[in-house]
């Protein structure tokens, strides 16, 4: 009982600083509801035994992620107006169409998630009390090759990002 109490408190927090992000003024201040909700999520994350996303939750999304987006607004001009004219290479009747296809794709996942039946899905890995230590060790065993490669993945996509900002500067 205390859990589902938990779990859903935690959701309703997280659902209040979406509607915040989304309708705040300030964009700061929306920054600002975003580190909350990210938090929320990870206390969300904690609740369903699951420590180490809720570890990722918060160094990743909580620090990285936050930490670019306020400097992104700090470096944009937010006082200016914005522009008059309208981009004449916009399509907007392809963007909904491509929207509505998404939606298709969703509805058509949940049908067959629902009319699946429950023998053929695969039973979730036990995980326990040490999930940290059982993901640690995945990574750095079966998974090694595709964690180095997102590893030089990041490494590339960072220094690229600098030579991008430099050459603008």
């Amino acid at each position: 009982m205390g859990q589902a109490v938990a779990f859903y408190t935690l959701a309703a927090m997280i659902l209040a600083f979406g509607v915040l992000v989304i309708t705040a003024k300030n964009t700061v201040h929306s920054v600002l509801f975003l580190v909350a909700n990210f938090l929320f999520v990870a206390g969300l994350y904690v609740t369903l035994g699951a420590q180490f996303l809720a570890v990722i939750q918060v160094v990743v999304y909580a620090g990285g992620i936050v930490v670019l987006y306020l400097f992104v607004v700090m470096l944009v001009n937010l006082k200016r107006p914005p522009e008059a004219h309208q981009d004449k290479r916009r399509r907007s009747r392809l963007g909904v169409a491509f929207s509505l296809v998404v939606l298709a794709e969703f509805v058509l996942i949940a049908a067959y998630k629902v009319a699946k039946p429950a023998s053929l899905v695969p039973p979730a890995p036990p995980m326990g009390p040490h999930n940290v230590e059982t993901v640690g060790w995945l990574l750095y065993t079966d998974y090694l090759i595709p964690f180095e490669l997102a590893s030089m993945l990041l490494l590339v996509a960072m220094v690229g990002a600098i030579v991008l900002a430099r050459r603008e500067l």
